[in-house]
Parts: structure tokens; C-alpha cells; sequence
């Protein structure tokens, strides 16, 4: 059985497969844009980091606007929804944008799957709506793999709507440390202690994500490729996992560019073409007022190394 828990006061709904925690829709107000966090493998590994809801000890502490899954974007009628956190100095804010929840439309629940619709709302910092989200989640499982897909209608209300090419987007995860690819320098970690640590070099011993794309290319390289799915594998607790990301064929921009970086961000961006194809390709998309786009994702979360084949028998 598929459940779906709503915390009335905390602004969130757990998804649980039987008694265990898959993943939790986060809709607080307090957040800059509606996240699922965290994500718990079949086996019980948490493939999400913590930070900053909930650091762990020896993660990093960039990126605070890297949080669980979402869905946002780096240009918006000249918005960065994709870079807005609290740590944004007052005096910036008016530069970026919030998605706010709205209401929760519908729920499903049942044997095998699960699933939430709801509302939400892109917001210059006066509160202007800029765009009409409507999302729907579903979660199932299929034998020891975890899916999210998720089906997002963006509408442009009164104004046009620029997405301008951005390389900051669009659909993303951001993992656990040990996801990560093994990079050296100074790296800035959360301490045992409560507090953050800049070390140099510190220990990748535990550190083994690589990446791997429907093109076959691996590792750093992957970043700005396009590709029709891409895989994150790596070892938790001496446990193989991995992340799937495939890209639906009526998305624009298919097959997708990756903003995939080798510290832990991984990321779907269709619409950054001009950035990731060094100017020869250019995209600017638009809405015109009551214009409506569609953009579809799956998440599939293993509790296994998958083959080639395997990742391509769980493709749209």
C-alpha cells in the first residue's frame, strides 16, 4: 500500500510504501519554492542531503537553495527563482522570485501508487504572479525501485513570460555527499561539533557517485551534454544505489540538456541552450498571456547499480 500522511501543521505529506518513508512534499511558506525531501531508497539509504534543513555531519554547506527535489528556474522575466534562499541579503530580494503553494487539489492512494496534484504560484517579490503552476506527483514502486514522476503545467497569467536561456535549471536533485564525484581542495563541511568546517583535501574514502548518460558518457563530462536520461550510482553504507532522471520525448528542448556537477547537484535544464551549446544553439522560450507548457520527469531511485537495459525497460 502506497499512503499518503498529511502534517496539517508542519505544511507537509508524507509518501510511504507500507511503513516505510519514501519521500515527504514539503509546502511550507517558509520555503522559497515546494520540495520533496528526503528521498529513502528500497533499502533504506537516504540519497538526499541534508542541508539546510537537516544537516549531516561531513556534507557540504554550499548552495542553500539546493534542497531535495524541485522544480524552478534561473531566469524568469529577468527572476532567478532557481538561486533564492534565506540566505538572500534583504536588499537583493526584489532580484528573485518565489513559487508559493497554493492548495492541494486532489490525493490518490492505492496498492501499487500514490499521487498528489496541486497548485502553486511563481511570485515577483511584491507578489505579482508571473505564472499558474500545476503539478501532479505520483510515486510507485516497481520491485525495489522507487519512482517519482512528475507532470508540471507552467501558464503565463497577465504578463509574457520570458524564460530566458539560463544554465540554472530546471528539474533537480541535489544528493548526499556520498553520491558526489571525488574532487580535492578546500570544501566547506558541516562539523561534528554543529558548525561549519573549511578543511583541504578532507577524506573522499566514502565518496564513489559517478555519472553515466543515455550517450555514454561519464563522469565531470556529462555536465552541458544532452542525453535522453541520466544516472547517478554510488555506494551507501557498501550498498549500491543509483538516481535515474529520464526526460520525456514531448518535453521541449528534447532530449534535455544536464546541469549535472560533480558536487552533488543534478539537473534536467531543457532551456538553457545557449549557455550549454556555447552559442550555437539559442532557445529564449516565451509564454504569451493564457499560454500554457507541460514539462514531465521521472525520478528513479535503485537499490542496485542498474545495466543499460534496465534503465531503459523503466524509460517513458
Amino acid at each position: 500500500m502506497v499512503d499518503l500522511i498529511t502534517i496539517d501543521d508542519e505544511q507537509k505529506i508524507d509518501i510511504r510504501f507500507g511503513d516505510q518513508l519514501f519521500t515527504t512534499y514539503h509546502f511550507s511558506s517558509d520555503l522559497e519554492k515546494p520540495v520533496l525531501w528526503p528521498v529513502i531508497s528500497a533499502n533504506g539509504h537516504e540519497l538526499t542531503r541534508g542541508y539546510p534543513l537537516k544537516p549531516k555531519v561531513g556534507e557540504r554547506v554550499d548552495h542553500p537553495h539546493h534542497l531535495g527535489v524541485w522544480l524552478n528556474y534561473g531566469d524568469v522575466n529577468g527572476l532567478d527563482f532557481w538561486n533564492n534562499s534565506k540566505a538572500i541579503a534583504p536588499e537583493r530580494a526584489p532580484h528573485y522570485g518565489t513559487i508559493r503553494h497554493q492548495e492541494i487539489t486532489d490525493t490518490k492512494t492505492g496498492d501499487k501508487s500514490a499521487s498528489i496534484t496541486a497548485t502553486a504560484s511563481w511570485n515577483d517579490h511584491s507578489g505579482h504572479s508571473l505564472l499558474r503552476e500545476v503539478t501532479q506527483l505520483e510515486f510507485r514502486a516497481q520491485d525495489s525501485v522507487r519512482i517519482i514522476d512528475r507532470t508540471t503545467t507552467l501558464t503565463a497569467l497577465e504578463d509574457t513570460v520570458a524564460l530566458t536561456d539560463n544554465k540554472e535549471g530546471m528539474f533537480a536533485i541535489r544528493v548526499t555527499r556520498e553520491l558526489e564525484l571525488p574532487s580535492d581542495g578546500k570544501q566547506k563541511l558541516w562539523g561534528a561539533n554543529g558548525e561549519v568546517e573549511e578543511i583541504e583535501n578532507p577524506d573522499n574514502s566514502q565518496v564513489r557517485g559517478d555519472y553515466l548518460s543515455s550517450e555514454g558518457i561519464t563522469g565531470g563530462k556529462v555536465w552541458g551534454t544532452r542525453a535522453k536520461w541520466m544516472k547517478l550510482s554510488g555506494e551507501l553504507e557498501g550498498d549500491p544505489v543509483a538516481l535515474v532522471i529520464y526526460d520525456h520525448p514531448d518535453n521541449v528542448g528534447y532530449p534535455t540538456y544536464w546541469h549535472a556537477r560533480s558536487y552533488g547537484l543534478f539537473a534536467a535544464n531543457p532551456l538553457g541552450q545557449k549557455v550549454f551549446s556555447e552559442g550555437e544553439k539559442k532557445l529564449n522560450f516565451k509564454l504569451m498571456p493564457g499560454e500554457s507548457v507541460t514539462f514531465k520527469y521521472r525520478l528513479a531511485v535503485f537499490s542496485s547499480d542498474p545495466s543499460v537495459a534496465e534503465i531503459e525497460q523503466m524509460d517513458y
